[in-house]
């Protein structure tokens, strides 16, 4: 800054930091733009993303001090809204939240402006609830409906407290403007294309990049390489690991999370990436196109921002 002018005191706010996805990814970019700033977010496990972002001060929420909570995050949801509000942050002039589920629902300080990169609203309660409560056992369900339903109110209540709303993609600005009623800007994430690049020799083997939850529908995936006898690889872990597992069989390799200079060859050896899922956006779609990887994805999907049908 020039004389006289006082730089800008940010806070970063994202809903928590356990292993390198997509938003994780966006939110390194942006903390980027903001040295030094504070990430306040519900839980922490350390090592688990970038020395960029273990860089910057972080701090966590009570949850960070309940028996699990680092691998069992999402065994808490029904705290995620106290959580968030109980984050304290310090007097500043902007909080950048980044948020998929409920860190654009946090208390800004007064007078502080609030700006929320929004991956989506909470799928667990809105367009993916569905998928959320199959496993549930069916005496259970009214219970589980009883806490989204308050999850529903908390979500559409608390929207009020951004400033502004920024979508990733077409697709969720809708979602914004259907469950919020309000308008969201798209701007989509950044993706490193000049890292991901065409290369190698490609093979006939397909792939899968996603976390194994039941919204990314990697079983489809699965069902897709077995009926036209590929080979799949999987990257990525999460709760439904093992169960995937016992559905895959021997022509299935689960490669679990792999470093990117790894991931840039998968997609580089891969037929095609399979996109079994909505995605809000699709980071790794855009990955997959800039290494010249073929991708096969859903027309009413946020990937339908990036992929033009038939198009080789």
């Amino acid at each position: 800054p020039g004389a006289g002018v006082r730089a800008m005191n940010v806070v970063l706010v994202h809903d928590w930091l356990t292993g390198m996805r997509g938003g994780e990814r966006v939110l390194e970019r942006i903390a980027a733009r903001h040295p030094g700033a504070p990430i306040h977010t519900l839980v922490w496990k350390r090592g688990s993303v970038s020395p960029a972002l273990e860089s910057h001060p972080i701090a966590t929420s009570f949850l960070q001090r309940l028996p699990g909570a680092e691998s069992r995050y999402r065994w808490f949801l029904p705290l995620f809204p106290r959580a968030i509000e109980s984050l304290r942050l310090p007097p500043c002039d902007a909080v950048i939240s980044t948020s998929h589920a409920v860190a654009r629902g946090v208390v800004p300080p007064p007078g502080a402006f609030h700006l929320s990169y929004v991956h989506t609203p909470m799928r667990y309660v809105w367009d993916q609830r569905g998928r959320y409560l199959d496993p549930i056992p069916r005496l259970l369900r009214p219970v589980v409906e009883t806490r989204f339903a308050r999850l529903r109110q908390w979500d559409m209540v608390s929207s009020a407290r951004v400033d502004r709303l920024v979508a990733n993609s077409r697709l969720v600005a809708w979602r914004i403007k259907h469950y919020w009623n309000r308008n969201a800007e798209v701007i989509p994430p950044p993706v490193a294309t000049e890292y991901f690049t065409p290369g190698g020799n490609r093979g006939d083997s397909l792939l899968t990049v996603a976390a194994l939850v039941p919204y990314k529908r990697v079983e489809v995936a699965i069902a897709v390489a077995r009926k036209l006898g590929r080979t799949l690889e999987i990257v990525g872990t999460g709760p439904l690991t093992r169960s995937l597992r016992r559905l895959g069989g021997p022509d299935v390799r689960f490669l679990g999370w792999i470093d990117r200079a790894e991931l840039r060859e998968a997609y580089r050896r891969a037929a095609a990436l399979l996109v079994p899922n909505v995605e809000d956006f699709g980071m790794v779609s855009v990955e997959a196109l800039a290494c010249g990887t073929p991708v096969v994805g859903l027309a009413q999907s946020g990937t339908a921002d990036i992929i033009r049908g038939g198009v080789e």
